[in-house]
């Protein structure tokens, strides 16, 4: 009896692995669909607060063209660099994304510039892939894993992630300290969509989470010929291999366990400041280490941080 069922179930499992690796691939093209040279234009409005007397904050629009480069094209990883363009000449390397398939470790973001690194167990990644961003100086800015959906025409990710304030803010207020980040990355006919609702919380050690407010997100990426991207592709070209160099080292940084808190600023200037310097000077791996080191707070630097 037991032998009439191998076949069966040989068959279910050739048949199960087909569909996996084919879900897999229609992840992966999703991904990489989110590459190219794109007008950009980023819209948020806050759309609810619980306190009558909260007073709304103003709308936030900008626009861009900017470039996402897939350095890293694996089976089970795809890093895409996002590069400004502004006037069409000058050049700013601008935040990261890194998609991992049934990906394990992972940094959540707690508070106050702190991240907690931990491990995510097999069967729960089953068939996810974690996107990892990352700041513009490659400092961990969220992360959170969750399942590509391709269904009725439709291609998106969702996933909740805590975050530091977004740089549109951050250095605009201190009424929160922790943004919730309900993000929505669905692919188009003309480009992609990021869409977000969040919630912007106030986060103390020992207390619960308080809403401050919630935001609405809605950033359109509207896919542009190559061409008006190629100062873009040219700075890329001549970057490349420094910003390889502060990856392998951030690496080794981020092989952890437990936290990792980085301090906002080193002789009155934040890292991305100090990165420019290093950038300038085509720095060695080992002298990015140093740099990086220097912001790590040790538990005595923590035990005294808001003293």
């Amino acid at each position: 009896m037991k032998k009439s069922l191998l076949p069966l179930l040989f068959l279910a499992f050739v048949t199960t692995t087909g569909i996996s690796q084919e879900k897999k691939e229609l992840d992966r093209e999703a991904i990489l669909d989110m590459c190219g040279c794109y007008e950009v234009s980023f819209k948020y409005t806050e759309t609810f607060a619980p306190e009558i007397d909260y007073e709304k904050h103003l709308d936030y629009t900008s626009k861009a063209l900017e470039l996402a480069l897939p350095i890293v094209d694996k089976d089970n990883k795809i890093s895409l660099q996002h590069l400004l363009v502004l006037n069409d000449t000058m050049v700013i390397k601008h935040w990261r994304q890194d998609w991992l398939y049934e990906n394990q470790k992972i940094f959540h973001y707690d508070k106050d510039n702190n991240w907690v690194f931990g491990e995510l167990p097999a069967d729960e990644v089953e068939g996810q892939w974690t996107q990892k961003v990352y700041q513009v100086d490659d400092s961990p800015r969220y992360a959170g894993s969750s399942t590509w959906v391709h269904f009725d025409g439709k291609h998106y990710w969702e996933n909740q992630s805590d975050s530091p304030l977004p740089r549109r803010e951050y250095s605009k207020r201190s009424d929160y300290n922790v943004m919730s980040r309900g993000n929505r990355q669905e692919i188009t006919s003309s480009g992609w969509v990021h869409e977000q609702d969040n919630d912007k919380i106030i986060r103390k050690d020992g207390q619960e989470d308080v809403l401050l407010a919630q935001e609405k997100g809605y950033n359109t990426y509207v896919k542009v010929a190559d061409e008006r991207c190629k100062a873009a592709a040219d700075w890329w070209s001549e970057h490349k291999d420094f910003w390889a160099k502060a990856r392998d080292a951030w690496d080794e940084v981020y092989d952890r366990k437990g936290d990792l808190t980085l301090l906002k600023k080193v002789d009155g200037q934040p890292m991305f400041m100090k990165f420019y310097e290093l950038e300038a000077a085509n720095a060695n791996k080992d002298e990015i280490l140093e740099l990086i080191n220097k912001f790590v707070m040790d538990n005595a630097s923590k035990g005294n941080a808001g003293k």
